[in-house]
């Protein structure tokens, strides 16, 4: 894995600050200040040196962070992304979130918060250890790979983000259990954002595709009317 990180960007102090953290941090930042530069920057460089991240503002001059972020991912759906707002309605945490960030951040934000988040998003999106470390027994049809943040199903990389993973492991450790939303949000972000109710229920909807495109007549994550969800292992 490469350690380019591309810092989308423009209010010169914080891109200065991102990129002295992390080249200190051990990555490769490139920045750019306008929205419309980072396609044609991304095509000219070469395969093995594009960026494993990119940190994305949601106000840019010349394309905004949200239709760039769509963009992004139906050109180059491995890449990871970060995005880097002052906006904190749920409107656009959701909307972001559902264009296919990895993570959220608002500003104002620590740097060191930043780079404890980019590496808890590579881990999954660019496992080092390929082998899962589970306590599932090895003949369980889905299985959690925590050191590289993946979900196995049937030996098949659900690709899940870092939150799907999340809300999927509460509920893979306590079968049958039944978890509220408000119980699963908890978990999904640990820095005590306020989210809707609303956003679980989004972020359930896509694990179910996920895991549905995989087993298309299985299901493991169940609905409880007017409770919450529960995991049932498949027999």
């Amino acid at each position: 894995m490469n350690d380019n990180v591309l810092i989308v960007e423009d209010e010169a102090k914080i891109a200065e600050l991102l990129r002295d953290y992390l080249s200190s941090s051990g990555f490769t930042p490139h920045c750019l200040e306008r929205g419309d530069q980072v396609i044609d920057w991304l095509d000219a460089q070469p395969p093995e040196a594009l960026p494993v991240m990119v940190l994305l503002d949601l106000m840019l001059p010349g394309l905004d962070g949200l239709t760039l972020c769509r963009r992004l991912r139906e050109r180059w759906p491995n890449m990871a992304i970060i995005m880097l707002t002052a906006r904190v309605e749920e409107v656009d945490r959701l909307l972001g979130l559902e264009l296919g960030a990895d993570d959220y951040i608002c500003k104002p934000f620590s740097p060191r918060e930043v780079i404890a988040r980019i590496r808890t998003v590579l881990r999954r999106t660019h496992p080092v250890t390929p082998a899962p470390d589970t306590g599932a027994p090895e003949s369980s049809p889905l299985v959690l790979d925590h050191d590289g943040w993946r979900a196995l199903a049937d030996s098949q990389d659900a690709g899940l983000t870092a939150v799907e993973f999340q809300l999927l492991e509460v509920m893979f450790n306590a079968p049958g259990r039944i978890f509220s939303r408000e119980q699963l949000m908890d978990h999904m972000y640990r820095d005590h954002r306020i989210v809707s109710e609303r956003t679980v229920d989004s972020h359930i909807k896509k694990l179910r595709k996920k895991l549905a495109e995989i087993w298309p007549e299985r299901e493991v994550i169940h609905s409880v009317y007017g409770v919450g969800y529960k995991y049932e292992p498949l027999i």
